[in-house]
């Protein structure tokens, strides 16, 4: 049994100083309010991942704007039409 990198005796000699320190009746509920932090930091921890995992998958799917179209036909114009332009112009 390997948690946080810390064997049994040495949990077993953190309980010891805990119970001397705390006493057994605070005991109980150090545990309580240690198992809720961790519960709490669980939570946050899968919501920030799915928050995550929802972003990446927004940035990966092409929005509307960054979509190019199929076929773009250039316009052509002729020299006779440029020389309509500038004579109007001119006018």
């Amino acid at each position: 049994m390997n948690i946080f990198g810390i064997g049994l005796p040495e949990m077993i000699l953190i309980m010891l100083v805990a119970l001397l320190i705390f006493g057994p009746k605070k005991l109980p509920e150090i545990g309580r309010s240690m198992g809720k932090a961790i519960k709490g930091f669980q939570d946050a921890s899968r919501e920030f991942e799915s928050e995550f995992k929802r972003e990446a998958d927004r940035l990966e799917q092409p929005s509307v704007a960054q979509q190019v179209p199929a076929e773009v036909t250039p316009t052509v114009i002729t020299p006779t039409e440029v020389k309509e332009v500038v004579t109007v112009a001119d006018a």
